[in-house]
């Protein structure tokens, strides 16, 4: 099967052959990426690399991060409570039901992921901040060590602190308001930054309301042409309705409504990073940061007569030097660095007993690339991470849990080894390496089978896998392409099996799969892009083996169309289709899947001087699907979470620099 698709992808990158052997090479402007950890115009990274520009984001009809990472190969994003991301997971290149323990999100290097299962907060990094997003797909680990598996996003703010004001409006259906505001400014001495987003709306769903407040920047001091000292910042709220899942006849007759209609929660937190970047020497470079996180959540599950509070801490320290040394006649670089991770959870239930679990991480990683000449390239990396994790539960007299309390130590090394070709107009790579993920602080917690009490689950081993890839870029006249193939065999993959109930290491898994994504330019004003993904991700022996892994789609495809009509503004049209998926849990793939779906989405934007106007419809035909769906034995019933259905919004923002 990957051989059949392996030609679908090769005939469709190169559609556009006839148009291009004839064509004008067009030289464009680097695009800066991350991959050593530091910021890089020429990176020659034997890597999946997608970059999503400023132009980009202000383009793809979505009104939220996790549908704009949506329209890229090999990453599927699953939001469950609408268009606005709140709960979205990202899974690369295969997960499932733990993609988003296997994706590490990064803003501007620093862990958006915690230490427990705690979802991301999108909503923390404002659309309107992010000069770019950087999207490595592939196992990151050696550089970005636990939860980088399948990949690794990183959103790049806007650090430029050019003088400038903007405020924006936004309304949208069902009572959709927000408010966006900028403001910048700085000279030779520094320069300082805010971003500000406020929102609020009803919700396609009953019970789905929302309302969303963060504040974020950068504060930094410039050291001449040595560097500079800097302080990222923020501070967010985020309060919302939690409809829950539907049952199937309510899925046909009436997704709208909500199983849990008085169910809501609250979330306040804050990020302070003080870091340095500074140029010790001509080719020596030093980045540091100190980062403290902190996030408090608070739950009233009416439905279950329940109030939950809970509480996360964490600190890092995360030091890297990058060394252009040489290696005699060749170019030749060496990042090092070191990863320092703490953080404490505590759960507090009216209906539970007082849960606290912690985790620290120590690391050191070391990865050196070296131009073998013009064209080839090596690079070599290595890393030693230590984890050590702490879970505890409290006497729960009311219902006889008895108190517990266990601790592990686990450490891990890797390596990643890749090979790099590269001309004026295309480029190769080849790679083989290892990767890891440790069990999260929530994944330590299991259930006694015979009494139904909490125990320590720490017995649970480190996820562990051996990857293989090879892909290639093209960059010639008005086409652009990649393609990449890969094969991820993963040994003591943690996931929760239902049958067991409990969190578990699975039997031997393969993850294997072809990505590939085209641009045409097809004039001065028409240009397209196509994104396809071929994924087969399955068991490999075990009881489910030759069974595919659920919530896992087979095949993925996002085509997008734009009109740039200059003083007339610009128009894109989005078709995004997703293929059918196991519901989740179901690893005997004997339940009734998940159906594919296509979905037509639509932006417009104009501007006149300093006034930009964008008008988004999303879901166009109103679609009805689930992107997510399980099936419980206890009720003999499918429960679905539904999507939105047809919205609307319109914005105006005004630059007044």
């Amino acid at each position: 099967m990957l051989n059949n698709r392996f030609g679908i992808a090769l005939l469709a990158t190169c559609t556009f052959a006839p148009q291009i052997a004839d064509a004008e090479q067009v030289v464009t402007d680097p695009v800066i990426v991350s991959t050593t950890r530091f910021p890089d115009r020429e990176a020659r990274s034997p890597a999946s690399i997608s970059v999503i520009t400023r132009e980009d984001i202000e383009r793809i009809p979505a009104v939220n991060i996790p549908d704009i990472l949506g329209t890229l190969p090999g990453v599927t994003t699953t939001s469950i409570y609408g268009h606005e991301g709140l709960d979205a997971s990202v899974d690369v290149r295969g997960f499932g039901d733990t993609g988003s323990n296997n994706t590490l999100i990064l803003v501007d290097g620093q862990r958006l992921n915690t230490v427990d299962m705690s979802s991301i907060q999108w909503s923390t990094v404002p659309l309107q901040a992010i000069e770019r997003i950087e999207v490595i797909r592939g196992a990151g680990s050696v550089l970005f060590g636990d939860r980088a598996s399948g990949g690794v996003i990183n959103l790049i703010t806007d650090k430029s602190g050019q003088p400038r004001i903007s405020a924006g409006a936004t309304l949208g259906s069902y009572g959709y308001r927000a408010f966006d505001g900028s403001a910048s400014g700085g000279g030779e001495a520094g320069y300082v930054n805010a971003f500000l987003h406020a929102s609020d709306g009803n919700g396609w769903r009953q019970n789905g309301q929302s309302r969303q407040v963060s504040l974020s920047g950068r504060g930094a001091i410039n050291l001449q042409t040595a560097g500079e000292v800097f302080l990222d910042y923020t501070i967010y709220r985020n309060d919302y309705g939690m409809p829950g899942s539907v049952s199937s006849s309510v899925f046909r007759d009436n997704p709208r409504l909500a199983r849990t209609p008085y169910d809501t929660q609250e979330k306040d937190g804050y990020r302070l990073r003080p870091g340095v970047s500074l140029q010790l020497a001509a080719n020596l470079d030093l980045n540091a940061e100190l980062a403290f996180a902190g996030e408090t959540q608070h739950s009233n599950n009416v439905s279950f007569s329940s109030l939950l509070d809970r509480s996360l801490k964490t600190v890092s320290f995360t030091p890297r030097l990058r060394w252009r040394h040489g290696l005699g006649a060749l170019k030749s670089e060496t990042t090092i660095g070191v990863d320092y991770y703490h953080g404490r959870v505590v759960s507090d239930s009216t209906t539970w007993a007082l849960q606290s679990a912690s985790q620290t991480s120590r690391a050191l990683y070391l990865q050196n690339t070296t131009s073998l000449n013009d064209h080839w390239s090596i690079t070599l990396g290595g890393r030693r991470q230590s984890m050590n994790q702490q879970a505890q539960q409290a006497e729960y007299p009311l219902y006889f849990m008895p108190a517990f309390s266990g601790s592990s130590s686990r450490s891990r090394s890797i390596y990643d080894l890749g090979l790099h070709y590269q001309t004026s107009n295309w480029s190769a790579y080849a790679k083989t390496g290892t990767s890891f993920r440790f069990a999260n602080t929530d994944e330590l917690f299991a259930y006694d089978p015979l009494t139904g009490n909490p125990v320590y689950g720490g017995d649970i081993r480190p996820q562990r896998a051996r990857n293989h890839e090879v892909g290639g870029y093209l960059h010639w006249g008005a086409i652009s392409g990649q393609l990449a193939l890969y094969r991820m065999d993963v040994k003591d993959e943690i996931g929760y099996d239902g049958n067991a109930g409990a969190n578990v290491n699975f039997d031997p898994t393969r993850h294997q799969g072809i990505e590939t994504e085209v641009s045409w330019k097809i004039d001065d004003h028409w240009h397209s892009k196509i994104a396809y993904t071929y994924t087969d991700a399955s068991f490999r022996s075990g009881p489910y083996a030759g069974k595919e892994i659920p919530s896992v789609a087979a095949n993925k495809a996002t085509l997008q169309l734009g009109y740039d009509g200059a003083a007339w503004g610009n128009y894109t049209g989005k078709i995004n289709y997703v293929g059918q998926r196991h519901v989740s849990g179901d690893y005997d793939n004997i339940r009734q899947s998940l159906s594919a779906y296509t979905t037509v989405d639509l932006r417009a934007n104009w501007k006149v001087k300093a006034l930009q106007i964008n008008a988004s419809a999303l879901n166009l035909f109103d679609k009805r699907y689930a992107p997510y769906g399980l099936y419980s034995s206890y009720m003999s019933d499918y429960y679905y979470f539904p999507a939105d259905g047809r919205t609307l919004f319109v914005s105006a923002s005004y630059d007044f620099k």
